[in-house]
């Protein structure tokens, strides 16, 4: 069965999270997506995240780059950068995420590689944009979190903004340069002009918020968090989590009519959802604390379906991963890894029909692909050999 991207070559030049994650989604729809690290291996092979170096392959690593080859060689070599420019030859996406200036200084750079070829897709990404004051900053995921605003935007009015539990601003860049990405294939399959393609994480962390800022630019509304921990500005009462007798839950935008029903308690029968939803928005956030202590989660939830009241769960990895759910989705996937054994990661957020996406190899071991790739590529033995030998080229053992 041939993937959705079957026949799409890309030559994967990022690291970290962002790039790396990108190339993996296509990865994942059948894209032959070439890991091009030096031949030490890539920073995130020696970056475990939490500790979790596993055996050979960290899990952070293992975790971003699946259905990728590596191909490891010195791109500072004259001959490693040689390697690149004949690759880029047959290559339909090319994605980096060097800081600014790198890319022109390895002869890599957009202008370069489409005169090359021209039917090329350039996906560039970087932290704050190609050019501007901020361009050398380091685009860290903590740090666009912080500037995006979106940290005061829940919380409790006066505390210290509250960061994701996730490395959102990283998959937010991840999945925009992977949007560009096939925006700009269906283009070529249209005119068949390649073209670059810039994302940057500012503008990705930004953009998500188009419901949040056009309240504040166009309807005026000011970013005002309250005194009990709300979970959105934006948002009427109650909203947020909650403890209850024994662990939390969400609770979000209950009807007041029903809440009067569900606690018993005619505090909310006087209540207008909209009006008093805002003007009285800690009192009513207080009193839905103080109901919500009397019984557990499950006896709440079990409540709050029966009258159609939007609530659920907070859950820790290990309640999300059994949960009967996730195990009808298929969420999850397994396969064998040559080095770590059998493991369990997050599969496909987006299904096909026809074209389903499969796991056809785990992420590589630093320069596992090196040969195949190269001789693919035209390269002729002796001469890999050679470049092996030189140290340009790394092929694993």
């Amino acid at each position: 069965m041939q993937n959705i991207l079957s026949g799409i070559r890309v030559l994967d030049c990022s690291i970290a999270m962002a790039g790396p994650f990108a190339a993996q989604r296509m990865g994942d729809m059948g894209a032959d997506v070439v890991k091009v690290e030096p031949v030490t291996g890539e920073w995130q092979r020696h970056a475990p995240a939490g500790g979790a170096t596993g055996n050979e392959v960290c899990v952070s690593f293992l975790a971003l780059n699946r259905n990728k080859r590596s191909l490891a060689i010195d791109l500072k070599s004259p001959e490693g950068r040689a390697l690149l420019l004949e690759m880029v030859k047959d290559a339909d996406v090319f994605l980096q995420n060097y800081r600014p200036g790198v890319a022109e200084r390895l002869g890599v750079d957009y202008a370069t590689l489409s005169a090359i070829n021209p039917r090329l897709i350039y996906v560039s990404m970087s932290g704050y944009g190609e050019d501007g004051p901020y361009r050398f900053y380091p685009g860290q995921d903590l740090l666009l979190q912080g500037m995006s605003g979106a940290m005061l935007s829940a919380g409790i009015d006066g505390a210290p903004p509250s960061p994701a539990g996730q490395y959102l601003v990283d998959a937010i860049t991840a999945y925009s340069a992977f949007e560009g990405a096939l925006a700009a294939l269906f283009h070529r399959e249209r005119t068949g002009e390649g073209q670059l393609v810039q994302v940057n994480m500012l503008d990705a962390i930004t953009t998500i918020q188009m419901q949040e800022l056009s309240v504040f630019t166009v309807g005026n509304k000011p970013q005002s968090r309250s005194a009990e921990p709300h979970a959105h500005s934006y948002i009427r009462a109650p909203y947020g989590v909650f403890a209850t007798a024994d662990g939390y839950m969400t609770l979000a935008m209950a009807p007041y009519a029903k809440l009067a029903e569900l606690f018993d308690d005619p505090f909310f029968a006087t209540l207008d959802d909209q009006r008093d939803g805002w003007a009285m928005r800690d009192e009513i956030f207080a009193k839905v604390r103080e109901n919500l202590l009397e019984r557990t989660t499950a006896e709440w939830l079990a409540a709050m379906r029966e009258r159609d009241i939007w609530a659920g769960p907070v859950y820790g990895y290990a309640e999300l991963v059994d949960d009967p759910q996730i195990a009808h989705n298929g969420t999850f996937v397994e396969y064998d890894h040559r080095t770590e054994g059998r493991v369990k990661v997050p599969g496909f957020p987006i299904r096909f029909s026809k074209t389903p996406s499969t796991i056809e190899r785990g992420a590589p071991l630093v320069g596992e692909h090196s040969r195949d790739v190269l001789r693919e590529a035209g390269v002729d033995e002796a001469r890999i050999d050679a470049l092996i030998a030189a140290g340009v080229v790394k092929q694993h053992a």
